[in-house]
């Protein structure tokens, strides 16, 4: 588990925050340096998160490498355990989940309910579009208000995020440059099959992308299985000619 970031004083301006993640690439930094750096960062730049945590996914192991606040490590590690969540979703999927009220959250309930009792209202988990070995997502939780995020903080958190992901990428790359090739090709892989999954199950059940990619989160924790798990299966009973969905 990684440190406990302590809050300090950071540029509160999305674009300050921008700035120095530019910075950084022009930096030998190591990547847990980045990672702490990134996760301060995002914290002073939207100000309705008020913890923050980073999934990183890499050779099958799923881990929170920097955080804010224990309550974002912790719920984070649920997620981990159980083997679903909007944090782990969102990281090997490399979209966007939303629970917007935790009191009444019915993708993933008994997260929800957890996070409800810890004074977390809503939560949103970004995946980073990483270009290189490492699967990665950025966490936020919401302690205060009724409100979900709104939509200017995610459209901040997904530029944010694009910015983020190239400082980490590089600082991965710097990391662990001779296993690049082998992890990209693992990593693209399980973000590729739940992208085929979502395309048969689109077609058979007749519905858009995000009701697909709901469909197979739900069979996910039906089953307590992986989301990749069962998106590979949905491929390769597909791929048989065999019904690949609701059967």
């Amino acid at each position: 588990m990684a440190e406990q970031i302590q809050h300090t004083q950071v540029p509160a301006a999305p674009e300050a925050a921008f700035h120095e993640l530019g910075r950084m690439l022009l930096a030998d930094k190591p990547l847990v340096e980045v990672l702490h750096e990134v996760c301060r960062l995002a914290a002073a730049s939207l100000p309705e998160a008020d913890e923050v945590s980073i999934t990183l996914v890499e050779d099958d192991r799923t881990r929170t490498a920097a955080f804010t606040g224990s309550l974002a490590a912790t719920l984070d590690e649920r997620q981990y355990e159980a083997g679903f969540g909007p944090c782990l979703d969102a990281a090997q999927s490399g979209g966007v989940l939303r629970v917007q009220d935790t009191a009444a959250e019915d993708l993933y309930p008994a997260f929800a309910a957890v996070a409800r009792r810890q004074g977390v209202t809503s939560v949103l988990a970004l995946g980073l579009p990483m270009p290189t070995q490492v699967l990665g997502g950025l966490n936020l939780y919401r302690l205060h208000g009724t409100e979900p995020f709104s939509a200017e903080t995610e459209a901040a958190a997904a530029q944010f995020g694009t910015y983020a992901a190239v400082a980490l990428a590089n600082a991965a790359l710097l990391a662990s440059r001779e296993r690049l090739a082998t992890h990209l090709q693992t990593a693209m892989a399980s973000r590729s099959v739940i992208d085929q999954a979502k395309g048969i199950v689109m077609s058979i059940a007749a519905c858009d992308a995000d009701e697909a990619f709901r469909l197979l989160a739900k069979q996910s924790q039906h089953a307590n299985r992986k989301l990749r798990d069962i998106a590979a299966e949905v491929v390769a009973a597909a791929e048989r000619g065999e019904r690949a969905w609701g059967r």
